[in-house]
């Protein structure tokens, strides 16, 4: 699958040819992971609608809940102003993160909001 040539002019990749993908849960505007895109993953998900991501560590693309059951329906694709992060817009079914939380951002707050 190749990425439309207008969107992968406007993409700066990294070393590795990867640009971040942050998942953001349409109904509640939680941020729900962070993973890794090269053009062919962004070209899936454009297409197929289902969030797809390349996985750094096994060198391989990956179906967001294609074995865990915990799915991302892509609503809307945005890029930043810089071209180096996308953002997705997802319905999320079950948990985003690997530990099982919904989110991967929920267990260490650094800093908040005064009490």
């Amino acid at each position: 699958m190749t990425l439309d040539p207008a969107i992968a002019a406007r993409l700066k990749r990294n070393d590795a040819g990867l640009v971040a993908a942050v998942a953001q849960e349409r109904g509640t505007g939680d941020v729900l992971m962070v993973a890794w895109m090269d053009d062919e993953a962004l070209a899936r998900t454009l297409d197929t609608r289902k969030a797809t991501y390349f996985s750094r560590s096994r060198g391989a693309y990956w179906v967001k809940g294609e074995t865990s059951g915990h799915t991302q329906y892509v609503h809307e694709v945005r890029l930043d102003c810089d071209g180096d992060t996308v953002l997705l817009v997802v319905d999320q079914e079950g948990a985003a993160c690997h530990t099982g939380a919904h989110t991967c951002f929920d267990a260490d707050r650094l800093l908040g909001e005064p009490a």
